[in-house]
């Protein structure tokens, strides 16, 4: 059932890459399984908990490795000629739109985070020195 849900989503959205994805989206796919995966359940922890700004380093570097992956993404989506692939793809710049919006928000959510750990004053960690 989850192979003919995925088959039906490929071919509402014409979205090819779930079908066949190309050997770069594959890279971001195991880079998703074996580094973004284990961040979701120790960031979950830190931002439920709360006041842990040990997560700042780590949120960052999750934010940014989703937002260039997602960057590369979405300019494969709307610059591909998607005419020479084996499953159908976007072909009007409106079903590219329709495509692009679907990816959007993996890249909004990295971005809120980075633009938090950066921007918040909570999470912004001053050192104090000793003094000799």
């Amino acid at each position: 059932k989850l192979t003919d849900l995925l088959q039906q989503y490929a071919t509402s959205f014409r979205d090819p890459m779930m079908l066949q994805p190309p050997e770069w989206f594959k890279a971001f796919i195991y880079c998703e399984a074996f580094l973004q995966l284990p961040f979701f359940p120790i960031a979950a922890y830190a931002f439920l908990k709360g006041g842990c700004r040990w997560i700042r380093t780590p949120a960052i570097i999750y934010s940014t490795h989703v937002a260039t992956t997602l960057f590369a993404i979405l300019a494969h989506i709307l610059f591909h000629d998607f005419s020479k692939s084996e499953h159908v793809g976007p072909q009007t710049l409106r079903e590219r739109l329709v495509l692009l919006s679907i990816y959007l928000p993996y890249l909004l959510i990295p971005l809120l985070i980075l633009f938090t750990m950066l921007c918040n004053p909570h999470y912004k960690h001053v050192e104090k020195r000793k003094r000799k």
